[in-house]
């Protein structure tokens, strides 16, 4: 009986376990830089102080945001946390069932980010649960964010990439095709 195309071709799906403590690693390594260059900036940077690194376009510039993106919601930085909270759960159940590399890289450095952003809130001043995150990328003059905005931006544009482009979060890899139980092999004869 002949092989058909589709048997010819089969596919399989990369097991979540080979993938989930990379996505793990790269999440860590993005909440450790990120925590690190916040420590950097608090040790080195005088407060709302510009030093340039391009320029004036960017420079390094120290300040603690109470809020969320360019400060809003300063008044509500306990729901920022409940929020921030809720979306490293929400993060950390998708990337769990992930099986795809370039989507554990994307939702890694989503997770990382986040993880990152819910300490700050969790530990630093004012106090537990409303914390100001510390930011000191200073973008134009128009922005300043840190490493986990960089993270979280990233994922983002990376997930939104991947959906456009049809790669889905459980992608198959091809595998090789058994030989067909039609030919003959050399054992046989």
């Amino acid at each position: 009986m002949p092989e058909t195309h589709a048997h010819a071709h089969a596919i399989e799906t990369r097991p979540i376990g080979k993938v989930l403590p990379w996505t793990l690693l790269w999440a860590a390594a993005i909440i450790v830089f990120d925590q690190g260059t916040k420590f950097w900036a608090e040790a080195t940077l005088e407060l709302g102080v510009g030093v340039p690194v391009i320029g004036e376009a960017i420079q390094w510039r120290l300040v603690y945001n109470p809020g969320a993106a360019f400060g809003i919601g300063a008044e509500f930085t306990w729901i920022l946390t409940i929020v921030a909270a809720l979306a490293v759960v929400g993060i950390a159940i998708f990337v769990s069932r992930i099986s795809s590399v370039p989507w554990a890289l994307a939702a890694g450095a989503l997770l990382g980010g986040a993880i990152s952003h819910l300490g700050d809130r969790l530990f630093r001043e004012p106090g537990f649960a409303r914390g100001e995150i510390v930011d000191f990328i200073d973008y134009f003059g128009f922005f300043v964010g840190n490493v986990a905005d960089i993270a979280l931006v990233g994922g983002a544009i990376a997930i939104v990439l991947l959906s456009l482009i049809g790669v889905s979060p459980r992608r198959p890899v091809p595998r090789e095709p058994d030989p067909s139980p039609a030919a003959p092999s050399a054992e046989t004869h």
